[in-house]
């Protein structure tokens, strides 16, 4: 069982939570590699798509969009996965769920999305990036759960027939 983990990241947080998706996958007997989905051109040799996004302003980046529009039909003939990143602070903020996930759903067939909470590092983000955490009140901070990121994707090997866990 090939995996493609396929995740669109700004600022390396969702690049992150998708290398310890894949990190998972192969402990658990799968094979798993991690790409940009603009680099993903083709999912032919892949069994099953785990696809995530940092959420900016509530939305999923361009590129994990844009790899759905172009791979629609393949990514309906196997398993998919979705997930989001971004929300922080505690409790995590934004609360809503993206406009986009709905729609990203249908057009994958996925079987599940998830919400990770994110990152946020202000020394990384440019003046508006700056601002408009500011106005939301976003906190600054790592707030992803490592353990939650986990479990999921030992679901995700379960529900490919992985090898089960210790």
């Amino acid at each position: 069982m090939r995996i493609v983990v396929a995740a669109a990241s700004k600022h390396g947080a969702t690049t992150e939570i998708a290398e310890a998706i894949a990190t998972e996958l192969v402990r658990r007997g799968l094979t798993a590699e991690v790409a940009e989905p603009a680099a993903v051109t083709t999912l032919d040799p892949y069994d099953a798509v785990v696809l995530g996004s940092g959420l900016y302003l509530g939305r999923w980046q361009n590129s994990a969009k844009s790899m759905v529009d172009r791979l629609g039909p393949e990514l309906l003939k196997r398993p998919v996965w979705l997930f989001s990143s971004g929300p922080v602070g505690e409790p995590p903020r934004p609360t809503e769920e993206s406009p986009d996930v709905v729609a990203l759903v249908t057009a994958t067939g996925a079987r599940e999305h998830l919400i990770f909470s994110g990152r946020i590092d202000k020394s990384e983000l440019s003046l508006g990036e700056r601002a408009v955490v500011a106005a939301v009140r976003a906190s600054a901070g790592d707030f992803r759960d490592w353990g939650e990121i986990k479990a999921w994707a030992g679901r995700i090997a379960d529900a490919l027939g992985a090898t089960p866990s210790d």
